[in-house]
């Protein structure tokens, strides 16, 4: 089982990925909407412009150009604000490094011979995209982009080891001495997300059996501390609160036996193909019951799209939305409409591979886990995210294998 981890690198997962394409901090909101639909966890990496674009850039140059990743929540958010409701126009003019939120630490950038089981150390800790290179040539290799090859550690052509290239707590445990190469290409890196990962350790149920049978209850993979807004309250709460991670609010209701029923949610999963205009006069005008049940107008409003720059081809309109435009200046008519928000839920006895093919077919940050017999008295528990997954595939303890070491144990013994 830990095997899959150990001798497996993140090159493997490179396979097929499209190179970058940075994002920069100087496009407009109009521009990070239509990238926002085609990314992946429903947000993108943003980044400074190169001062010199003829200079080549060090991993640690690039590293500091790394600003942080917008999602459609942070859009959304931003267009509620009362002066973006004010003047439309004007709010989705506005730069990009206006609105996100910069954190320098939600991306490292990595060898492609870093191991597997130190890119999931880095994503428990809090990183959400691995920026790996794609230039580098292994030799010697029995198997593609293997970092062991009998037992030994594999050089690239120019005899650097692979290595981390983030400064990580255990990247000295886990690389050679000699350096990874520090120039790069500009235009020879993919970006890996968490969904990349879950995507793989999918595809290696039976090298992982028989954890993946294993409920997500008995795994410890529930998170309790999850973030909420009871649905009496104004849904403009998702703008005051971070929700971490996963980015997402349960709106609850009580029941008369003082549990909470989970009626749907505001998160970057629901919000990411979504008409963002419609959304946010939703959530700074609604409660957070209505803005779940979701508000339909009798007159379709192609607006967004008409003011946004039609340079570039667009894969989703307004009208496939969840959300049509309702606000006093999209016209009348509204009603009231449910199911369109319906969130995606589990039960505490379902197997941890069923809670994975359910994310990545729903294309989820996050599935909320809920008990009891009836549906319509399900009381939420907690939720299961990207984090929650990754840190239950690769913290339990051997006992739970009879006949096999775990993860930590022979990581230890391989550094030894």
């Amino acid at each position: 089982m830990a095997s899959v981890f150990l001798y497996h690198v993140v090159g493997d997962l490179t396979v097929g990925k499209p190179e970058l394409e940075e994002f920069s901090e100087t496009e407009t909101v109009a521009s990070a909407i239509r990238a926002i639909r085609e990314s992946t966890e429903c947000g993108i990496s943003v980044w400074k412009r190169r001062t010199n674009p003829g200079m080549i850039e060090n991993n640690e140059m690039r590293q500091q150009r790394f600003v942080g990743i917008l999602t459609s929540l942070d859009v959304v958010s931003f267009l509620a604000r009362p002066q973006c409701l004010d003047d439309h126009a004007k709010a989705i003019k506005t730069l990009v490094s206006d609105v996100v939120v910069p954190n320098n630490a939600l991306l490292k950038i990595v060898d492609p011979g870093t191991r597997l089981i130190d890119a999931l150390e880095m994503m428990k800790q809090g990183v959400r995209r691995l920026l790996v290179s794609k230039n580098t040539v292994w030799k010697g290799m029995s198997k593609r982009f293997s970092i062991l090859y009998h037992g030994k550690w594999l050089k690239n052509m120019d005899g650097s080891c692979g290595n981390l290239s983030a400064n990580t707590s255990f990247s000295s445990s886990s690389s050679c001495s000699s350096p990874t190469p520090a120039y790069m290409n500009n235009n020879n890196f993919c970006c890996l997300s968490r969904e990349d990962i879950i995507r793989f350790l999918l595809g290696c149920l039976g090298a992982l059996a028989p954890l993946p049978l294993s409920s997500i209850s008995s795994l410890g993979a529930i998170n309790q501390n999850y973030s909420s807004i009871d649905a009496s309250r104004p849904a403009s709460e998702a703008m005051q609160k971070h929700p971490g991670d996963p980015s997402a609010f349960a709106i609850m209701e009580s029941t008369p036996e003082g549990h909470h029923r989970i009626l749907g949610e505001i998160s970057v999963s629901k919000l990411w193909k979504c008409d963002y205009l419609a959304a946010a006069w939703a959530l700074a005008n609604l409660s957070a019951g209505q803005f779940v049940m979701g508000i339909e107008d009798n007159v379709s409003s192609r607006w967004l799209n008409d003011v946004c720059d039609n340079s570039k081809p667009r894969k989703h309109s307004s009208t496939n939305s969840g959300f049509n435009p309702a606000g006093p200046s999209f016209g009348v008519g509204r009603s009231t409409y449910r199911g369109r928000s319906a969130p995606l839920t589990c039960k505490t006895t379902s197997s941890l591979a069923a809670v994975m093919a359910q994310m990545l077919s729903h294309r989820a940050t996050h599935v909320w886990v809920t008990e009891g017999k009836d549906d319509d008295d399900d009381v939420l528990v907690g939720v299961v995210g990207y984090t929650d997954i990754l840190a239950a595939v690769t913290k339990q303890p051997s006992s739970m294998v009879p006949g096999t070491r775990s993860i930590l144990e022979l990581r230890s013994e391989m550094h030894h």
